[in-house]
């Protein structure tokens, strides 16, 4: 963790604990898409494994997006009015994520193959690295000055632990 001198003591900024929950789910991304090039994942069918991994990663990315919603976004709109704008454009890439995440869904549940479930993947990691970009570049700064609320609240989930 990184050292911080934030208002409420934590040992790191919130805005920093945003960046490691966009690279954990950056991560989980990248392998969820590198398990459709194992012999399992590129056939007729996806393995077991292979559906549960993508349905607690797609789990895990919505429940950190409707927590910034509630969350974050919320505190953020009333403590710095002038981020209102770039909150609405976040909270509208939500939405459009939410719609790709119900399509993977929709395929998992049917008969789709590897490549159909790789187009959707492909799509998603693409907006999902712009909107995490701009997000980062936009909100750390002011996440930072936040004095209450713990990333779990904020976020919708705490920064997961990343195994070695």
């Amino acid at each position: 963790m990184h050292p911080s001198h934030s208002p409420a003591g934590r040992l790191t900024a919130l805005g920093t604990q945003l960046i490691e929950i966009h690279h954990w789910l950056r991560a989980e991304l990248a392998r969820l898409r590198a398990s459709l090039d194992s012999p399992d994942g590129d056939g007729a069918g996806l393995s077991r494994e292979l559906r549960a991994h993508c349905v607690g990663f797609c789990a895990a990315l919505d429940r950190h997006h409707t927590g910034e919603d509630a969350g974050a976004f919320r505190v953020l709109a009333e403590q710095v009015p002038e981020l209102r704008p770039v909150l609405a454009q976040l909270s509208e890439d939500h939405r459009i994520v939410a719609d790709l995440l119900r399509r993977v869904d929709a395929l998992l549940t049917g008969a789709a193959d590897g490549p159909a479930i790789r187009a959707e993947l492909d799509g998603l990691a693409a907006l999902l690295e712009s909107h995490f970009s701009y997000e980062e570049r936009k909100l750390v700064a002011a996440l930072d000055a936040l004095t209450d609320g713990t990333p779990h609240e904020l976020f919708g989930m705490d920064v997961p632990t990343v195994a070695d």
